[in-house]
């Protein structure tokens, strides 16, 4: 288990840079993803692309990996989870760090994070979450992909912390229950 960074997520970038997760671990969009100045001052040994849209500038000493995924409801990223978070925990046991960007860094990128801390810091889904949103607050991965990650905790800890609940909205994960109610007083 790695620990996570004791500052205050407060302290962090700017949605607009890289919201860092773990010592080595960080989620941005596809322009900070390009940025040289921003990869070299953060340490960015490996870059990985969840995109079909986004074109990676490739900078020297930097691993890129394609994730070629779109951010629609047909999508499937379940079958990315495991070798995408064992890719993360092997660059970061070799002193290196990780950008995992998407598009927006909102859906894709953030669903790609919470599989790897709940293989690799044994977090529930919901605490995943909950610790992500704190450090980078407009994560909000699609429906889909919620129901996979779902899926994905149950392999790992044969429970779920967050379920598909019905909605005015059509299935929400329920942790956006409140959020919707609110939406549609």
């Amino acid at each position: 288990l790695v620990t996570l960074p004791t500052a205050s997520p407060e302290l962090f970038p700017s949605i607009h840079d890289l919201s860092q997760i773990t010592s080595s671990l960080y989620i941005s969009n596809g322009v900070a993803a390009n940025n040289k100045h921003m990869l070299s001052s953060n340490h960015i040994t490996t870059v990985i692309n969840v995109s079909v849209e986004v074109v990676n500038t490739f900078f020297e000493d930097i691993q890129y990996v394609q994730v070629p995924v779109a951010d629609v409801p047909t999508s499937y990223l379940y079958d990315f989870f495991d070798p995408i978070a064992d890719h993360i925990h092997s660059v970061e046991m070799k002193q290196g760090r990780t950008l995992l960007h998407c598009a927006a860094g909102v859906s894709r990128s953030a669903a790609l994070c919470l599989a790897y801390l709940m293989k690799y810091h044994a977090m529930s889904l919901l605490d995943a979450h909950t610790w992500t949103k704190s450090c980078r607050p407009i994560i909000r991965p699609n429906n889909s992909f919620w129901e996979q990650l779902i899926h994905y905790e149950f392999k790992l800890f044969s429970k779920n912390t967050v379920h598909m609940i019905d909605s005015p909205m059509g299935m929400i994960p329920d942790i956006y229950e409140k959020e919707v109610g609110l939406m549609t007083l």
